[in-house]
């Protein structure tokens, strides 16, 4: 038994999104899509694949010849003076975007032209599949000249046709260039390639000569009149100088003008020196004498060697009293006699350091005369040196004018001399292959153009499966009805033959009594007393399979052992009649227009516990007769006497009938006939339904293939369960 839609319905109960319960992947959806339109997909392919064998083997034979350039990196500079183009400029890549460019321009094409005389070849025009201007004028035997008119238009129309087949294609990661030229004549395509590439480096030789010709011009006219003023400023900065009595010392021309010395500032830098060396002297003499006076430290009379002498002696006689004392009195002649002695001695000490200190005085005064001396000098040099400096801006300024212009003048001088002797130079751009006649042709090619015509033929099919995927308004997939209609599918029921519904129905292992026995299963969900006690079948449009599935729910509810009543309420085109071989004489339309004797309406069937009540009688207008009070009269009625009322009323479009017949029951089971109901038809008689208060259980999808991808388990598995061989080869389509 199928539980697919057992679960969606599950799902609606419990107030869950049905839509994840049937979401399908988008691969698979897509997969779907090119299955449904196969046929149309595989068409449109086989197409495109024979279009593209045919217009090979009709389109003419195009011949490629290539020649391979290689372009250094060169700097064009007119003169070595900064700011005319830096010297890393060869080295971007704009230079060689550049060498592409101009290999593209059409200056060069017309040097091609002029050389090949293209303008008056036929085979050039035959070859590129053109034709000329005056055709009749260009036979090859043909004499007659072209007036300028004619020859200027054809040049335009080479032009643009030798810009139209040419090839530029760097080789990535180098330098080298390859040069092509396409046409269905092979020494045309080869002569051009090869003409292209000359040109190219004529042009760029000519280009060069171009611009050094116009830079000696330019040289010449520049060192013209920077002689001049190098000559008018080394004037002016010698003049100036003799007027303000500037002597340079140094002139080293690596200097800059500010770190020249003048003789002024020579005397004072060397007079500063000087005052340095005898301020210190005059500071150490102070410092010397100091420490004499004070006699903590006097180091020259310890360097004294004489005054050393008397101090060994006087410390010799102080040793030999201090003996004396100790065996005699201070009286004792001999004691007296050493004690004159360290007297004497003492005397002769004292008048020698007094000697060296008037020796550091005489030092002391003679260092200060000296530092006292140099520094009147030196504030005699300032006041020069001040005014010399006043006068140096401007002779600096003179001074810098004079060695830029000469910088500039010997800059030019060195650049027109190198121009002179050197000329242009090497040329950067090299032949590395000349392009050889080809042998075989470039275009077309089978194996290119099959596999283009497929791409184009993919692209061709999925465009057309889009369209017709957006222009099929149908409902193709279970999963659609709550996306689109925003009702919950009871079920899908497969597609089968016309006239085997009541053989199928009767075994209850087919796909089709399995399928419908789950929309019972559904409905059981919709209230909270299980299946409807009353209910009734519609669609949008006739033959969607509203009759088989009435008549479907009413056998399987009766087998379940309820008692059911199916009533055809479709009171324009009964249906309901053929399922059980009953003439239609008397029926619904009777009991709305009176008859009271509802037993005799009813008949019993063959199937068990399923009573049926036919159409009767067509009425002439069946509308009134179902909106009178003898339709609730009549389910009332039966209501008394079965378990289960099936109504079967008629399709919604154009008619009124059906919203008349859902305000006597419970609730309406909705039937859509897969891929083939419009979805705007079918939200348009939901939406009548909604409006007049009816209930709508949900959607019957019927007709659906159950071998569509995506819901094999759940729809193909689930209904093929435990069916035999036969019947899955009768289903099959």
């Amino acid at each position: 038994m199928n539980s697919l839609p057992i679960e969606v319905m599950s799902a609606d109960a419990l107030g869950e999104e049905p839509d994840k319960v049937a979401e399908v992947p988008l691969v698979l959806h897509y997969w779907n899509m090119v299955v449904r339109h196969r046929w149309l997909v595989l068409g449109i392919i086989v197409a495109s694949l024979v279009g593209g064998i045919l217009l090979t083997l009709l389109a003419t034979p195009q011949y490629t010849a290539t020649s391979r350039v290689e372009i250094a990196r060169q700097q064009q500079r007119i003169t070595n003076v900064q700011g005319v183009q830096s010297e890393e400029a060869g080295r971007d890549l704009e230079f060689y975007f550049t060498q592409y460019s101009l290999l593209e321009a059409r200056s060069l094409a017309e040097r091609v032209s002029r050389q090949l005389n293209l303008p008056r070849n036929a085979v050039f025009f035959e070859a590129n599949g053109i034709e000329p201007p005056d055709a009749s004028l260009l036979g090859s035997g043909s004499q007659r000249p072209l007036d300028s008119a004619t020859i200027a238009e054809r040049q335009d129309l080479v032009i643009e046709t030798l810009l139209k087949h040419i090839s530029i294609s760097p080789i990535r990661s180098s330098a080298l260039v390859d040069v092509s030229y396409t046409s269905s004549s092979p020494s045309l395509s080869a002569q051009i390639a090869n003409a292209w590439v000359e040109q190219f480096i004529a042009q760029s030789m000519d280009r060069r000569f171009e611009s050094t010709a116009d830079a000696r011009r330019f040289l010449e006219s520049r060192l013209d009149g920077l002689r001049q003023r190098v000559e008018q400023s080394e004037r002016e900065l010698v003049n100036y100088a003799a007027q303000r009595g500037i002597v340079r010392m140094n002139q080293d021309p690596k200097q800059s003008p500010r770190d020249l010395d003048t003789l002024t500032g020579t005397n004072v830098r060397q007079l500063s020196e000087a005052l340095a060396v005898a301020t210190v002297a005059r500071v150490e003499a102070e410092g010397r004498l100091d420490a004499a006076r004070s006699r903590r430290s006097n180091d020259a009379a310890l360097q004294n060697p004489a005054l050393n002498v008397l101090r060994q002696q006087l410390a010799q006689a102080e040793g030999e009293y201090a003996r004396l004392l100790v065996q005699f009195e201070p009286e004792y002649p001999a004691a007296e006699a050493v004690q004159q002695q360290i007297a004497s001695l003492k005397r002769s000490i004292a008048s020698q350091e007094q000697r060296s200190v008037d020796a550091f005085v005489t030092n002391f005064d003679a260092a200060e005369k000296r530092e006292t001396s140099l520094r009147s000098r030196l504030d005699a040099l300032l006041s020069d040196l001040n005014q010399e400096q006043r006068d140096s801006i401007q002779y600096n300024i003179y001074q810098r004018e004079a060695d830029t212009n000469r910088q500039l003048y010997d800059g030019l001088l060195q650049r027109y001399k190198e121009i002179g002797v050197a000329g242009v130079g090497a040329n950067n751009v090299s032949v590395v292959d000349v392009a050889p006649v080809p042998d075989r042709p470039s275009s077309p090619r089978l194996a290119i153009n099959l596999l283009f015509a497929l791409a184009i033929g993919f692209g061709l099919a999925a465009a057309a499966v889009f369209v017709l995927e957006n222009l099929d308004e149908g409902l193709r997939e279970p999963d659609q009805v709550r996306q689109r209609l925003g009702l919950p599918l009871l079920g899908a029921i497969p597609v089968f033959d016309d006239g085997e519904a009541r053989e199928l129905l009767a075994d209850p292992k087919s796909a089709l009594a399995d399928a419908y026995f789950t929309v019972r299963t559904n409905l059981s969900f919709s209230t909270d007393h299980g299946i409807p006690q009353s209910l009734m079948t519609t669609s949008t449009s006739p033959s969607e399979g509203k009759s088989t599935t009435s008549f479907a729910l009413a056998a399987i509810l009766g087998r379940t052992g309820r008692s059911v009543v199916l009533v055809d309420g479709d009171l324009r085109k009964p249906t309901i009649n053929r399922y059980f071989d009953a003439a239609n004489e008397a029926g619904t339309s009777n009991f709305l227009a009176g008859d009271e004797n509802l037993d005799a309406l009813i008949r019993p069937s063959q199937y068990k516990n399923l009573s049926f009540m036919t159409s009767g009688p067509q009425p002439p207008n069946p509308a009134e007769l179902l909106g009178g009070r003898r339709l609730q009269l009549l389910v009332d009625e039966l209501r008394k006497r079965f378990d289960h009322i099936i109504i079967d009323s008629p399709p919604m479009l154009g008619f009124s009938d059906a919203p008349l017949v859902a305000n006597v029951v419970e609730g309406v089971v909705y039937v859509v006939e897969s891929r083939r109901t419009p979805v705007r038809g079918a939200s348009l008689a939901v939406r009548r339904l909604l409006d007049a208060h009816a209930r709508v259980f949900g959607v019957v999808l019927t007709k659906y293939r159950s071998n569509q991808r995506g819901y094999g388990y759940g729809y193909g598995y689930g209904y093929g369960y435990g069916e035999t061989h036969g019947d899955a080869d009768r289903k099959g389509d």
